[in-house]
C-alpha cells in the first residue's frame, strides 16, 4: 500500500515498525459541541483507513483522543453556567452518538487530555530539563529556535513561518514564535498543579503526551485535517522529538478541506453545519458515502445537489443487495458450470480492483467505483434462476466490500419505518384474501411513502426510495 506523506510530499510505500502491525494516531474534537461537516471527513477518512488496515490483515491500534481543556471549552461552559468536566462529558456522548450514525468504530483508546495530566507534566519536565522550554512568570515555553528541524513537515523555515504568523506581543516569549506548554492559571478556569504552579495544558503539548502513553516514542501514523499542519502537528514533533530524542510519526497524513456551496465553511457566513444538523435532512450513512466519494487528499464541495447524488448512488447499491437478498430466499443449489465458475472468478476480479484504489493512497473514488462495476455485473449476470451459490457468493462480496467503506450494513427491514410495515403486512392480507381494490389502494398508499410495491412470482418485492426533505 502506498501513502502520501505530507513530511516528505510524495507517495510512499506503508511499511510499519513492526510486521503485521500498525500504530495510528488521529486528532479528536474538542469536545465544546456537536461536530461540525468539516470535523467529519477525517473521522469517516482515517476510520475507513484503519479498516482497511485491518481488511488487509493488521492489528491496529488506533488512538483518538478528546480535547476537554481549552479556551472554547471555557468559555462555553462559563456560559452554560455548568463546569468544563460537564461540557466535555455531554459532548462525548453526543459525538458517540454522530459517530455511531456515521459508522465510525470506537478508537482502541480515546484518551482524554484531563485524564493525562500527570503524562503532559512529565513531558514538559523532561523538555525544560533537556533545555528545550523554559518557564516564564508560571507559563511554560517551547522555545522553537532550539529544535532546529522546526518547520519540516509545513516545509517553510521558522523564520517564514514567523513572518506569515499572526501573533500576539509577549514580552516573556524568547521569540514570538515559541508556544505555549503549560498556560498558569486564570480566575474562572480550572486548573491543575503542577511544578510550576497551578495551571492547564498548552493545546499542543496534549497530543505528544498522550502519543508516548499509548502508542510509544514513534509510531507508525499520524493523521488529521490539513488545517492542522501547522502549527499543531508542527509543534507536536517538535516537543515529541526534543522530548525523545527520536523520530515522532513515520507518516503524516491529512485530508483536504470541506467547502460549502464552493465557498469556505464559517458561521459567520451561515453555512456552517453540524453533523447532527445535516442528519436531520439526510440519512448518516448519505453522509458518510459522501466522504468517501473524493479522494481524501482533494478539497471537496458539500452542498444538497452532491448529497442527493450520494444518496441516489448508495440506494442503487442498496437495490442491487437488496434484489440479491429477495431472490436469494427463492434459489435453489445447484451444481456450478463453467460459466458459474467464470462468474466467480469475476467477482474476485472487482475486489482486485477495488484493493488495487485502496492500496494507492486510499482511493475510495475509485474503489467506489469498483463496486458500482460490481454492482452493474451483478445485476446483468444474476436472475432467480441462478444456483444459490452464485447469489451467496455476490451478496458476500457487496457486503465485504461495502464493510471496508461502512457501508452496505442495513437490513432491508431497518429501512422502512414501522407504518410502512404495517401497511405491507395488511396489504399481504389483502392479497391472500383476494381483495384486489385494496391492494391496490394500499400499493398506491406505499408508493406515496416513497416505497414501490412490484408483485412477481416470488412474492412482493420492494424498491426503497429515501428522498431528502425539502
Amino acid at each position: 500500500m502506498k501513502l502520501y506523506n505530507t513530511m516528505t510530499r510524495k507517495k510512499e510505500e506503508f511499511i510499519p515498525l513492526v510486521p503485521g502491525e500498525v500504530k495510528m494516531y488521529s486528532c479528536g474534537p474538542t469536545v465544546y459541541n456537536f461536530f461540525h461537516i468539516g470535523n467529519a471527513r477525517p473521522f469517516i477518512i482515517f476510520d475507513t483507513l484503519r479498516r482497511y488496515f485491518e481488511f488487509s490483515g493488521y492489528d491496529v491500534k488506533f488512538v483518538q483522543n478528546f480535547t476537554d481543556i481549552d479556551d472554547k471549552m471555557i468559555k462555553n461552559a462559563n456560559e452554560q453556567g455548568v463546569t468544563v468536566r460537564e461540557l466535555a462529558d455531554r459532548f462525548i456522548d453526543e459525538y458517540f452518538k454522530d459517530a455511531k450514525g456515521l459508522s465510525i468504530r470506537e478508537a482502541t483508546v480515546h484518551p482524554r487530555a484531563t485524564d493525562n495530566i500527570d503524562a503532559i507534566i512529565e513531558t514538559i519536565k523532561a523538555l525544560i530539563d533537556k533545555g528545550y522550554a523554559y518557564e516564564a512568570e508560571g507559563d511554560v515555553y517551547f522555545e522553537t529556535a532550539r529544535f532546529a528541524e522546526y518547520g519540516k513537515l509545513s516545509g517553510q523555515p521558522l523564520e517564514d513561518l514567523a513572518a506569515g504568523a499572526r501573533i500576539g506581543v509577549d514580552e516573556r516569549k524568547k521569540n514570538p514564535m515559541d508556544f505555549a506548554l503549560w498556560k498558569n492559571k486564570k480566575e474562572g478556569e480550572p486548573a491543575w498543579s503542577s511544578p510550576w504552579g497551578e495551571g492547564r495544558p498548552g493545546w499542543h503539548i496534549e497530543c505528544s503526551a498522550m502519543v508516548n502513553r499509548y502508542l510509544g516514542e514513534t509510531i507508525d501514523i499520524h493523521s488529521g485535517g490539513q488545517d492542522l499542519i501547522f502549527p499543531h502537528h508542527e509543534n507536536e514533533i517538535a516537543q515529541s522529538e526534543c522530548a525523545n530524542g527520536k523520530p515522532f510519526a513515520r507518516y503524516w497524513i491529512h485530508n483536504g478541506y470541506i467547502n460549502v456551496n464552493n465557498e469556505k465553511m464559517a458561521k459567520s457566513k451561515g453555512n456552517f453545519f453540524t453533523v447532527r444538523d445535516v442528519a436531520k435532512k439526510y440519512d448518516y450513512e448519505v453522509i458518510r458515502f459522501f466522504m468517501l466519494s473524493a479522494h481524501y487528499r482533494s478539497a471537496i464541495n458539500f452542498s444538497d445537489e452532491l448529497l442527493r447524488q450520494s444518496q441516489t448512488g448508495l440506494e442503487r447499491l442498496y437495490t442491487c443487495l437488496y434484489n440479491l437478498e429477495f431472490i436469494q430466499a427463492k434459489a435453489q443449489k445447484k451444481a456450478l458450470t463453467p460459466e458459474d465458475e467464470a462468474f466467480l472468478a469475476k467477482l474476485d476480479e472487482f475486489k482486485a480492483r477495488f484493493c488495487a484504489a485502496m492500496d494507492d493512497d486510499l482511493n475510495t473514488a475509485d474503489a467506489i467505483a469498483a463496486i458500482f462495476e460490481l454492482a452493474r455485473f451483478i445485476n446483468s449476470g444474476l436472475t432467480s434462476e441462478s444456483p444459490l451459490g452464485l447469489i451467496n457468493a455476490a451478496i458476500e462480496k457487496l457486503k465485504e466490500l461495502g464493510g471496508v467503506l461502512g457501508i452496505l450494513y442495513k437490513e432491508q427491514a431497518d429501512t422502512v419505518s414501522d407504518d410502512v410495515k404495517a401497511l405491507l403486512e395488511k396489504r399481504k392480507e389483502a392479497r391472500e384474501n383476494k381483495d384486489w381494490a385494496l391492494s391496490d389502494q394500499l400499493r398506491d398508499e406505499l408508493k406515496a411513502l416513497g416505497v414501490e410495491v412490484l408483485d412477481t412470482r416470488q412474492g412482493m418485492k420492494l424498491n426503497i426510495k429515501r428522498q431528502a426533505d425539502e
